[in-house]
């Protein structure tokens, strides 16, 4: 028998089985799940556009996401662990997943939900936790796009709290924030900045999630409540973001919020516990405990609890099958199984890079032992057990034929696109007793009972039905198999490398029309973005973004289009209500050779919109968005600036103090910054009043103000409190002085 030291110094699999194969699989399956519009690089192809209509009816875009099992509903509870999981993964295992080819493939499929959770949080405390709704969507067997089942959007907010779905959130945004912070750091940063608010609402507006959004209650119920979450938080955005409040946060409430308390069986979507007591056990190796040494400590007691009571040896081991397999529930056991033996490989890691060993209630246990716990789980799931069998869909012989999932079920739309009606998806597919029409590969099903046993039936949703949390954890524990340990320090900071440029024959495809940008950088007119700088405030990070336009050509432009479209993320000073534009034009010369259109801007949602310069030398701005601002224009009369105009009633959290808009204006000063409010629509302009001359507008009507020119403005870091005097309501010309 070759000694095992040699083997686990060696890729796994040169020992049985292959795991770059199972590990390219795993991710794969994630594409099978995506919901809304599929992109060209999509490699499902039986798989089609689904839920574009998404939020529609609550106002918001909804669009995108993933589909959780073998239905059609998008939860946000579990979507988010997926993510926190996936991201986990590939912060731990990303070179290994780069050395096989997989990590592009991998951080987009974190993208694939992030950019969805983005969406799905458009304000501070409002988040929008479900779409669908589990009863209506079982009583029907389609593939996702011919859904005729109800879309209904459900969200939490302070009046309706849900720390347990916000933290976890919170939780992904952070953690996928270090999967994107050297190959895309403005889309990390975006990222972050969610998370921080997600978490001050998670904390600030305590609740179950189910007591909100009751219709989750029967599907996805959060059992273990939110501390937990509060505390699993807290520990990705100290990650994330080096802020000591968090790891304070951490030390303070470890105790009351449990994370001291609670030894461990299982660690899933619901209970976090275990994955924060191994983040601080880390934090502790990392020597970053500080004053709460004690505190980490018996974190970490409980997080080697869990990792014995796997292994055996502990004093309140795991359940385990006769073949081997950890086993907490009939319905959909395997979940469990990845999740556990990612973080015994996790902690293995850990122990290495520290040059130390754990000790169990019968005796001391080596990193070794803990990896070669997780690989025998895995060896399980991919068919070395008692019926030979694979839980992973498309590898190896012998798989599951009948998974409970509607899509692969059911002919691609693709091969035959005749519609599938709610009731006769259930006559025509569910009850053929024959193999699914497409292949759902990487797909890791439910798995066998307490015995071994296995139904590879479709109606047997307890052991046939997957789930992107059975894989998430699944797929980083596949590339520290395949790849090896890597020699590399595992306590460093956690932050995923960039993927090497794929480079592979495309695919030849029709090609669309496509509308001529008017401004085209390679044409007369060059447009150059960049990030131009960024600050910290309160624990939050704010960035500043300018776009250059500027006309490379001898002849004078009397007309000039220029689109405003994707502006993410929070705007300095002001609320997530806000839909914010700052201009910085210097057209004297209508954009003759080497003038240049200083477009500034930092964001709160999606905005889109359209600047004209026409041949009067009129500067015209009109902005509309999907939350229904309503549009407005502005005329400026020679260099100047629009800071902010929206539909929203004045009011003191907003910076601005005893605000009344009544048909009139309102004119506020302080001693270095002036704005002006008029009914529906507010204006924010700052100067620097030691440069500046004066500033005046003129009401043109209900959405137009005219302002005069000034010489010069500050930073946006520089807006301040302000303090306002009425101005009669009958009066059009605002002079501040």
């Amino acid at each position: 028998m070759v000694p095992l030291f040699l083997l686990l110094g060696l890729p796994f699999s040169l020992a049985g089985h292959d795991y770059g194969q199972a590990l390219s699989k795993s991710i794969l399956f994630f594409e099978a799940q995506r919901s809304g519009y599929l992109p060209h690089t999509q490699r499902v192809t039986w798989r089609a556009n689904s839920g574009l209509q998404d939020g529609k009816a609550s106002g918001v875009d909804l669009v995108g996401g993933y589909y959780d099992a073998g239905d059609n509903v998008k939860f946000g509870l579990p979507m988010a662990f997926t993510i926190t999981m996936m991201s986990w993964s590939i912060l731990e295992y990303g070179k290994q997943m780069a050395s096989s080819g997989e990590l592009s493939h991998a951080m987009d499929a974190v993208k694939w939900g992030t950019d969805y959770l983005i969406k799905a949080h458009p304000e501070p405390y409002v988040l929008y936790g479900e779409v669908g709704d589990g009863n209506t969507d079982h009583y029907c067997w389609q593939r996702p796009e011919d859904m005729t089942t109800d879309r209904h959007a459900y969200k939490i907010d302070p009046s309706n709290p849900g720390s347990d779905l916000a933290g976890e959130t919170a939780a992904a945004m952070a953690a996928a924030s270090l999967v994107f912070r050297h190959s895309n750091p403005a889309y990390a940063n975006e990222l972050l900045s969610h998370a921080h608010q997600l978490f001050d609402f998670a904390d600030k507006y305590r609740g179950k999630y189910d007591s909100s959004i009751s219709v989750a209650q029967k599907y996805y119920q959060s059992i273990s409540g939110y501390n937990d979450e509060l505390l699993w938080a807290a520990a990705w955005l100290y990650q994330a973001s080096d802020n000591q409040y968090y790891l304070n946060y951490l030390g303070k409430n470890g105790d009351v919020l449990g994370g001291t308390g609670w030894s461990m069986s299982e660690f899933s979507w619901d209970v976090k516990y275990a994955g924060v007591q191994t983040l601080v056990a880390k934090f502790l190796m990392q020597g970053k405990a500080g004053g709460y040494a004690s505190v980490f400590e018996k974190y970490q007691e409980k997080a080697e609890s869990f990792m014995c009571n796997c292994l055996g040896k502990g004093s309140k081991n795991v359940q385990k099958t006769p073949g081997g397999l950890i086993f907490r529930q009939r319905w959909n056991n395997m979940q469990f199984v990845t999740s556990a033996s990612f973080l015994t490989a996790v902690y293995s890691d850990y122990l290495s890079s520290a040059g130390k060993n754990m000790n169990c209630a019968s005796g001391n246990v080596s990193p070794t032992e803990l990896i070669s716990f997780s690989k025998q789980q895995v060896d399980y799931l991919l068919g070395d057990n008692p019926r030979a069998t694979s839980y992973m869909v498309g590898y190896g012989n012998n798989y599951p034929q009948q998974v409970h999932h509607r899509a692969s079920s059911i002919v691609s739309i693709k091969v035959n696109p005749s519609f599938v009606s709610c009731r006769g998806g259930y006559a025509t597919w569910f009850s053929k007793k024959a193999s699914d029409p497409n292949l759902l590969v990487g797909a890791v099903v439910g798995g066998p009972d307490a015995y071994d046993n296995f139904a590879d039936q479709r109606d047997n949703y307890e052991q046939t039905e997957p789930a992107t949390y059975n894989n998430a954890p699944l797929f980083g524990l596949l590339a520290r198999l395949s790849g090896g340990h890597g020699g590399y320090n595992q306590l460093l900071p956690a932050v995923a490398p960039a993927p090497k440029p794929v480079v592979t024959q495309p695919k030849p495809t029709p090609q669309p029309k496509v509308t001529p940008a008017p401004a085209a950088s390679s044409g007369p007119i060059a447009i150059e973005q960049k990030l131009t700088t960024s600050w910290i405030a309160n624990g939050k990070n704010y960035y500043r973004y300018s776009t250059i336009v500027t006309n490379k050509s001898a002849k004078t432009l009397t007309d000039l289009k220029l689109s405003i479209s994707k502006l993410y993320g929070p705007m300095w000073g002001l609320t997530s209500r806000r839909i914010c534009l700052k201009l910085h034009l210097g057209l004297r010369n209508k954009l003759r050779y080497t003038k240049k259109v200083h477009t500034v801007y930092g964001k709160v949602h999606r905005v889109s919109g359209v600047v004209i310069i026409d041949s009067t030398n009129t500067y015209i701005a009109p902005i509309s968005t999907p939350l229904e601002v309503g549009s407005w224009k502005l005329e400026l009369q020679g260099t100047g600036f629009v800071a902010c105009v929206n539909q929203y009633h004045c009011t003191q959290q907003d910076g601005i103090k005893n605000c009344e808009c009544d048909g009139g204006v309102i004119g506020c000063k302080s001693i270095l910054y002036k704005a002006i409010c008029c009914k529906e629509n507010y204006l924010l302009s700052h100067q620097n009043l030691s440069r500046a001359s004066g500033f005046k507008g003129r009401l043109l009507g209900r959405d137009m103000i005219d302002l005069q020119p000034f010489d010069d403005c500050i930073q946006w870091e520089s807006i301040a409190s302000f303090f306002c005097d009425l101005v009669e309501p009958s009066s059009k010309i605002i002079r501040m002085d």
